[in-house]
């Protein structure tokens, strides 16, 4: 790092059964409004996505996708732009420990949403900015592990061990107090851009600083994130929402061609009729 010394995260083998989420408030807000990147800069890095796999679009931002994209920049100075909701922590402090290992200045430019995974992935600049109406959000380690209660039991310790992690970056990068970072982790805590800097998660606010609208070519998209949100929140795991939604959508057979199926009328009535419901 060229301006500051951050300790580098420490990584962890992923638990057996284990199934990342993002924060289901946030994912319905970010999905709501999508952002198109601002800057097509070489040296930029936009993070327009949720952190790790994202089976709407066979992307998300990705360990792999920021390794390729600083080989590519090199040694220069790199911007990182972030409107995510969130997502797999173990991609996050991927991405963080990268960021951190960059020779050069690493700018973050908050341009919406940098919740969850995404906030961790932000510490490692040498100087964060939040535009106007952004936010930053950060939580105890999220996820679902399946198993007995012997399971059930590790995980709780496995869980111990990911927010001393997390609160670990947080507390080098924002110089807070241990108690007071864990006592926002603990609220699940929104920060906007003033907030974010009195606190230390930011180091200043620039109005000019904004994304525009994204266009509606991932409007289907979107629309599927926003029903994954909603079902989400009534506490439905990933894996099962992903397979009511595949089902909704249509099936792929063994060679992997679409193959169109007979929605299911009754899902789909379900489902809208859960949006207006939390809408109200």
């Amino acid at each position: 790092m060229s301006l500051r010394t951050l300790p580098k995260a420490r990584t962890f083998e992923r638990p057996q059964n284990f199934q990342w989420d993002a924060p289901s408030d946030v994912l319905a807000r970010w999905a709501e409004n999508p952002l198109a990147a601002a800057d097509d800069n070489a040296n930029t890095i936009s993070i327009f996505d949720v952190i790790g796999e994202d089976w709407w679009t066979g992307g998300g931002f990705t360990a792999k996708r920021c390794a390729a994209a600083l080989r590519v920049i090199g040694n220069n100075d790199v911007t990182v732009q972030i409107n995510s909701p969130g997502g797999d922590m173990f991609e996050g402090i991927a991405i963080y420990n990268m960021l951190r290992d960059h020779p050069a200045k690493v700018t973050v430019q908050i341009m919406g949403w940098a919740a969850s995974a995404a906030s961790i992935i932000a510490m490692a600049a040498d100087e964060i900015v939040m535009g106007l109406g952004t936010f930053v959000m950060v939580h105890n380690a999220w996820g679902v592990v399946v198993g007995n209660r012997h399971d059930m039991r590790e995980s709780a310790t496995i869980f111990d061990g990911f927010d001393s992690a997390i609160a670990d970056i947080y507390e080098a990068r924002t110089g807070m107090e241990r108690k007071a970072i864990e006592k926002l982790m603990d609220a699940e805590t929104f920060m906007g851009p003033s907030e974010a800097v009195k606190n230390g998660f930011a180091d200043r606010v620039d109005d000019g600083l904004k994304a525009e609208p994204s266009n509606s070519s991932h409007s289907e998209i979107n629309a599927r994130r926003r029903l994954d949100a909603c079902l989400a929140r009534t506490g439905v795991p990933r894996s099962e929402r992903r397979r009511m939604l595949q089902q909704a959508a249509g099936t792929h057979d063994a060679a992997g061609e679409t193959t169109t199926v007979t929605q299911d009328a009754g899902l789909i009535a379900a489902a809208k009729q859960l949006i207006e419901s939390i809408r109200t």
